[in-house]
């Protein structure tokens, strides 16, 4: 009946203590407020509910209510066992007599028991648990048995007692710690899923609102991962990227220094930068600058790369005017070399053309002469301005004598090449503001150039009208050769030109005087079709204005 007895309180311990346990794991594990007073208000009605199941034998009770006042002390604090201690002393004096060993043992252990929690506070609570256990043995010892001759002489009574309470302890032990552990599981996976999350949502915001590329390639050479900034800047949605080999979406031409740096950071481990060109959606193609980085996988085997590409399209344009900057600033010199060295006979000849004009003023070529001696001048000045830009001097003009003017200087070369200007001019009058030499020479190296397309002769139309932009829109087309499209916008580069024998100067400086005219220089060709040459030019009136 004892043993019987002391299962009973173990089995109700067992289940009064998992209680609060098991219901707080299914609640919000925030911490409670007085959390100390509620387990130990709670501690002391379990101990009053195990003292009345307990075992009567000659006015003692006997049963395991200690074995909660060894745990409260040890994981809750001296406080909170004073307070589940009293409710244990209350409920023994109300269940049977013989106060005073329930009263004096009580004392002892509130004694030793605080002054214990006190000396090894710094240690955990199942290592007070054990100091707490070991030393309500040798109080019981030295009280019960020995003090107050309580069943001296029934040693196994004593021994089944403290077995049960140890064992009470322990299991008391185990579903405290086991709890703890459970709570201190939970509460870490909440914070790593919640890092976690916050650590995707960071890289998600940045995935999606970069402009740069990111893709992921497998050891397969497959792309298993697009950045949503693909639809910004190539026009792909990513499924369709998915669905599509990557190598067809590189320029042909790139296609292979890609495999070879992917080949490479495969083999030796290392991040490499390609540049490559992406097609895009409307079929133009991108400029792109691509780091791929390895990443290692748990064999220490590469199994993915990185790859971060950037649009590098206007930094390339930027290399291109400075590389075009840096040709202009050698063409300058050059040409400002070759003006000086020009200069000095053609003042010689033109003094001698002088000399001649007071002497046989009447022939009729001396001023064509001296006109375009003058003209030769200006453009060597005009070159040296290359080498050292000089202000230059701008008056009104018609357009119209301008070019009229320059025709009538070409027509005897174009006769006997079997070419025809033909003029087409919606008003008279096209008034600019110019340097009129200048827009001269401009429309000279137009029209030789139309002239050497055509070895066969032919026709060059030559235009001009008004647009609502206040303009006027200069228009020479020809039926020459035709220019290769692709080769169009390098038109205008120092050194570059279609000719055997050119220089690549001519159509450089058409473009600079264009420009300092606050004009715009535009080309339309296609092979064995001809060229339409576009030139815009402020009218005077809008400047004015």
């Amino acid at each position: 009946m004892i043993l019987l007895d002391y299962i009973i309180n173990l089995s109700i311990f067992s289940l009064m203590a998992s209680t609060p346990l098991i219901i707080r794991s299914f609640i919000n594990h925030k911490p409670l407020k007085q959390l100390r007073l509620w387990a130990a208000l709670y501690a002391g009605m379990v101990s009053s509910i195990l003292v009345g199941l307990s075992y009567e034998q000659q006015g003692y009770s006997y049963d395991i209510r200690y074995a909660i006042l060894i745990l409260v002390f040890a994981y809750l604090g001296p406080q909170a066992g004073l307070i589940t201690g009293s409710f244990s002393l209350l409920s023994r004096l109300m269940a049977s007599d013989n106060w005073l060993p329930a009263i004096v043992g009580w004392l002892i252990i509130m004694f030793f028991f605080t002054l214990i929690n006190k000396r090894y506070a710094h240690l955990k609570p199942a290592k007070r648990t054990g100091i707490l256990a070991g030393f309500y043995l040798v109080i019981y010892i030295l009280t019960v048995p020995l003090l107050f001759n309580v069943f001296r002489d029934n040693p196994v009574f004593h021994l089944q007692y403290l077995l049960f309470i140890m064992l009470g302890v322990m299991i008391g032990g185990l579903l405290i710690e086991s709890y703890e552990n459970l709570y201190r599981i939970i509460t870490e996976k909440k914070k790593m899923e919640k890092t976690l999350e916050e650590s995707e949502a960071k890289y998600r915001l940045i995935a999606e609102n970069t402009s740069d590329l990111i893709m992921v390639m497998n050891k397969e050479n497959e792309i298993s991962y697009f950045s949503p900034s693909h639809e910004i800047v190539l026009g792909y949605e990513v499924s369709e990227l998915q669905c599509v080999d990557i190598y067809k979406l590189i320029h042909p031409d790139d296609v292979h220094p890609f495999v070879k740096t992917i080949e490479n950071i495969f083999e030796n481990n290392e991040s490499r930068s390609v540049e490559f060109r992406f097609l895009h959606d409307e079929g133009h193609w991108i400029d792109f600058e691509s780091r791929c980085m390895p990443v290692i996988g748990e064999e220490g085997v590469i199994e993915h790369i990185v790859m971060i590409s950037r649009d590098i399209s206007e930094r390339k344009k930027a290399e291109e005017v400075l590389l075009q900057s840096e040709k202009l600033s050698i063409v300058g010199e050059l040409a400002a070399g070759v003006a000086h060295e020009i200069r000095n006979p053609l003042t010689t000849i033109k003094g001698f053309v002088q000399l001649y004009k007071k002497e046989n003023n009447f022939i009729e070529f001396n001023d064509l002469l001296l006109s375009e001696l003058e003209r030769i001048e200006t453009i060597t000045s005009e070159m040296l301005t290359l080498g050292k830009p000089q202000a230059i001097q701008l008056n009104r003009a018609n357009l119209r004598d301008v070019i009229e003017n320059t025709v009538e200087l070409l027509s005897p070369q174009a006769k006997m090449e079997d070419i025809q200007f033909i003029q087409k001019y919606e008003d008279n009058d096209y008034v600019i503001t110019c340097e009129q030499n200048q827009i001269k020479q401009v429309f000279l190296n137009i029209f030789k150039n139309a002239m050497e397309a055509m070895p066969k002769g032919g026709d060059i139309e030559i235009s001009m009208k008004k647009n609502k932009a206040g303009n006027c829109v200069i228009s020479v087309k020809d039926q020459g050769c035709g220019i290769p499209e692709e080769l169009l916008p390098r038109l205008g580069e120092p050194f570059y030109t279609l000719k055997e024998k050119g220089t690549g100067l001519g159509l450089m400086i058409c473009h600079k005087i264009i420009k300092q005219h606050q004009g715009i220089i535009s080309y339309k060709s296609k092979l064995n079709e001809g060229t339409l040459i576009e030139i815009h030019l402020p009218l005077a009136n809008k400047i004015v204005d």
